[in-house]
């Protein structure tokens, strides 16, 4: 489809991609959001790029909202020749499932859940077509996930899963959100998995939490000491599930600012991705080995 521009107030300009989130959508973004930001507009004051769409901020005393629109339009062509390549980062986050602390916090909130009588886990393994909840899990931990925008709230990553559209793993918000989530917490809602950077409100469905720090003001977590929030666009996750004694010590190595996620530098190419997505995935994860 064609980008579709709206005017959000007097200082925005979004600019919804495609409807449906896909990875196609996300570097036609990328790439026009990047075509943005090296034009250097005079009186553009923020780039917002998201999933599939982007918001421009601009100072209508310095550039004429309609001029400024005009200008993103005749960028649209060069999403058309961008390259669909990136130097990114794979990164292991671990993963504990089944956690006693999203569970203890899930049944809190059942009157608020689709299915009063199944944890968060047992729901969508039964909706997307899993034997167990085992099953499930495998397949959530079974493939990498691309981070396609970080926000919301300060250094919360929404990860869309890299599998054929048939395989991706959908599973709906709670019907009214919750006043609590764990920090740490890995949740799912529509089409995206996600970390919740801190404990607050949240409506996605919680699967386990990990013990690895992604946004940290104090930024004592070696990994996090030259900026306070860890995910950037484009990253790729691997979540690798572990069992309570290994989460115990990662807490520990955490608390005395010894944990450093495993990562390593990759490229990731979009056309080669979608010429065979299962052998890119498992030449992408070997880099972590």
């Amino acid at each position: 489809m064609s980008a579709r521009y709206s005017f959000g107030g007097d200082e925005q300009i979004f600019v919804e991609v495609d409807e449906a989130m896909s990875l196609d959508a996300f570097f036609k973004s990328l790439a026009i959001t990047n075509a943005v930001r090296d034009a250097a507009i005079d009186g553009v004051t923020e780039i917002c790029p998201a999933n599939a769409s982007f918001q421009i901020g601009f100072n209508p005393d310095k550039i004429h909202p309609e001029a400024l629109l005009e200008q993103l339009k005749s960028m649209e062509s060069v999403a058309d020749s961008a390259e669909s390549r990136i130097a990114t980062r794979i990164i292991e986050v671990p993963v504990y499932y089944q956690d006693p602390w999203t569970h203890e916090t899930l049944m809190r909130f059942r009157e608020r859940h689709q299915d009063p009588g199944a944890t968060d886990l047992e729901y969508a393994a039964r909706i997307n077509g899993y034997s167990s909840v085992e099953d499930f899990i495998a397949a959530h931990a079974g493939s990498p996930w691309f981070v396609s925008m970080v926000g919301f709230v300060a250094g919360l990553p929404f990860l869309y899963q890299m599998v054929d559209q048939a395989r991706q793993i959908e599973v709906p918000k709670y019907l009214r959100p919750r006043t609590d989530t764990p920090k740490l917490t890995v949740g799912y809602g529509g089409c995206f998995s996600c970390i919740y950077s801190v404990r607050g409100a949240g409506g996605y469905q919680m699967f386990g939490i990990t013990p690895m720090p992604i946004f940290d003001p104090t930024q004592t977590a070696p990994y996090l000491r030259e900026f306070m929030v860890f995910f950037r666009p484009g990253d790729i996750v691997k979540f690798t599930p572990i069992d309570r004694a290994a989460y115990d010590d990662l807490v520990a190595e955490v608390a005395a600012e010894r944990f450093v996620p495993r990562m390593a530098e990759v490229n990731f190419d979009l056309d080669d991705f979608n010429k065979g997505i299962d052998a890119y995935n498992a030449k992408l994860l070997e880099a972590l080995k």
